[in-house]
């Protein structure tokens, strides 16, 4: 393990200690909402302590076997505690560095998946529609819900533009992670190479579409928002859902002002549905915009290759004649495009996951150094 690492630890076992001889405080037990905070915080930092100190134990355990080697009379024993303890550090030192990583708060949130067809016309249409259920199906393989917040049809059944919303939790091997923390590398450019259902001449093309994807926000962040800034506007909903949908004017769009930003819905059965479902779309994208802001002046100091989010960011070709799917921020190649698109996305986002992480260590060993 690097010592940068150890020295993070060992702050750990450190803040433990603090942590409970505050919490022993009469004052702080007095104090529910500073107890309940720092409750928290012990329980935490005593997930990671409580390894750390495993580490060392076993790190002792793997010396004193090394030892026992050159004993005819305890080699076999030796042998098995040199196996089991290197073992047990291996996962113990992946365990530790994740816990070491920063996280991103939206992480645990719902989120919206914006998909929208780009070049290529009702072939691009098509494509997205197919994005949408490879999501879909991917989001359902690992028990997280999907339901169509809004979506507008071209006419050979494709979308000009869906928007899904995304909730849940799985478990990944860093732990719980909600719907945002498993699709934010999603967001940017989609390429897609193949022949459409539309051409005759047999001729390869190449479409896009790109992705968005959003942090939902709580009820809190929406409150943020002055009512003075929102623009209002109401539609008759075109699409299926029979009579009633039709025949009044159900769907709502809303603009923010400052910005320009809009979001609509018209799925909702009444104007009071689609209008809190649009503004939490609103908050997701306001919300969104600050973050990308934010990751634009990051950037300037640190070029991130996972994450950026920009939508003119071609992050991913799926090419059909070679059952292709590559991801161009990593580079990683998989002929396994038939599978992806029917869900099977582990690999992919568990790499970009893995990159992250990687990057994310690298930065903490930096600003230590």
């Amino acid at each position: 393990m690097k010592p940068f690492l150890r020295q993070q630890l060992a702050r750990y076992v450190d803040r433990q200690g603090e942590l409970e001889f505050l919490l022993s405080r009469e004052d702080i037990m007095k104090d529910m909402e500073q107890f309940l905070k720092l409750s928290r915080e012990h329980t935490d930092v005593a997930a990671v302590a409580s390894r750390w100190v495993r580490y060392q134990q076993r790190e002792a355990d793997l010396a004193g076997a090394e030892e026992m080697r050159s004993d005819p009379d305890m080699a076999e024993m030796a042998a098995e505690e040199i196996a089991s303890a290197t073992a047990e550090l291996a996962q113990l030192d992946a365990e530790l560095q994740r816990m070491l990583l920063p996280k991103d708060p939206d992480d645990a949130r719902p989120a919206f998946v914006e998909i929208r067809a780009g070049t290529g016309g009702d072939e691009s249409a098509l494509f997205a529609a197919d994005l949408a259920r490879m999501y879909t199906r991917y989001c359902d393989g690992i028990g997280l819900k999907t339901e169509i917040m809004s979506e507008s049809q071209s006419e050979l059944g494709g979308y000009k533009e869906v928007v899904l919303r995304v909730e849940g939790s799985t478990q990944t091997s860093s732990g719980s992670c909600g719907a945002y923390g498993m699709l934010k590398f999603e967001s940017g450019g989609h390429r897609v190479q193949r022949v459409p259902a539309t051409e005759t001449q047999g001729r390869i093309h190449t479409s896009a579409c790109t992705i968005a994807v959003l942090a939902e926000q709580d009820e809190v962040e929406a409150a943020k928002i002055n009512p003075s800034d929102l623009r209002i506007d109401t539609f008759r909903a075109s699409g299926a859902g029979g009579q009633h949908i039709n025949k009044t004017d159900s769907a709502v769009r809303i603009t923010h002002i400052p910005t320009g930003i809009v979001a609509e819905c018209q799925d909702g059965r009444s104007q009071h549905s689609n209008k809190a479902q649009a503004l939490k779309v609103l908050t997701a994208r306001i919300h969104e915009k600050e973050r990308s802001e934010r990751a634009a002046k990051d950037a300037a100091e640190r070029k991130s290759l996972v994450g950026s989010g920009d939508r003119s960011d071609r992050i991913r070709t799926y090419n059909y004649p070679q059952g292709r799917l590559t991801d161009h921020r990593i580079n990683l190649t998989l002929y396994k495009l038939d599978r992806a698109m029917e869900g099977d996305l582990g690999d992919v986002v568990e790499a970009l996951q893995a990159y992250e992480a990687a990057e994310q260590l690298a930065a903490l060993e930096k600003g230590l150094g």
